[in-house]
Formats: structure tokens, C-alpha cells, sequence
């Protein structure tokens, strides 16, 4: 089977990888309205200022939805979770579930989460598992 895809990191990107690297989910913070977003811009979605930091964030969150794939992709095994994680800082971000069999008996939403990295070669991808 193929290995798993790699993303690339942007320069808009870059300190979001960076912080995967170091074992921490940094997200964008707007210092004019204090709003926390993802995914990563060079502006804020909610007022447009571009007073805009990137700041760690507790890597804490819900299970707000997901999907069970029972079709094989290039490096995950069939079945698997394709979710998306509410994060306790509001935005939400698309990811896999780990650490539990994807099943819905154990998938069940608004689910507490954390977060952990997964090595893919030389990135270190977030990925979510239950909290403890």
C-alpha cells in the first residue's frame, strides 16, 4: 500500500508546522478582535484586520462530526475516520480519530479529544485521540 500523503507547508503555513514539529497545535489569534481561527490567512475571517498571531493553543476539543471510510486511500487502512474536532478556542479542523477503533459505538459525538502528532517521514501531522 502507498504511503500516507504529505502535505506541503506555504509561508502562510509554516508556523503551523512548526509547531506540530515542537508537539504543539499553534493556531492564528486576531489581536483586534480577539478571535482564534484556523485555517491559516493572512487575515482575520471575522473582522479582516491583518493584526494578526500565532499563538499555542491547548490542543483540546469536541468530536463535532465525522465519517467512517471503508474504502482503502494511499496509506490508511479501511475503515477509518475522516473528522472534524470543534476546538475548546472555537475553530474547527478537519483530522483523523486515534487511539480507538473507528466504530460509531466508539465514535460518539461531542466526544472529549486531544491532540497528538503523527509522523509522516519529516512532518508531523495533528491528529486526535480520546482524552484522558
Amino acid at each position: 500500500m502507498p504511503s500516507k500523503l504529505v502535505p506541503e507547508a506555504s509561508p502562510e503555513t509554516q508556523p503551523f508546522w512548526d509547531g506540530c514539529a515542537a508537539g504543539q497545535l499553534r493556531l492564528q489569534r486576531c489581536r483586534s478582535c480577539d478571535a482564534f481561527y484556523f485555517p491559516p490567512r493572512p487575515f482575520c475571517p471575522t473582522c479582516l484586520s491583518e493584526d494578526v498571531v500565532w499563538e499555542p493553543v491547548s490542543g483540546r476539543g469536541r468530536l463535532h462530526t465525522y465519517l467512517i471510510n471503508h474504502r482503502a486511500a494511499p496509506g490508511f487502512e479501511a475503515p477509518y475516520a475522516i473528522a472534524v474536532v470543534e476546538l475548546d478556542e472555537g475553530p474547527r479542523m478537519m483530522t483523523n480519530i486515534v487511539g480507538v477503533e473507528n466504530t460509531p459505538d466508539n465514535l460518539v459525538l461531542d466526544m472529549a479529544l486531544q491532540v497528538t502528532f503523527e509522523s509522516r517521514g519529516e512532518m508531523m501531522l495533528p491528529v486526535f485521540e480520546p482524552a484522558r
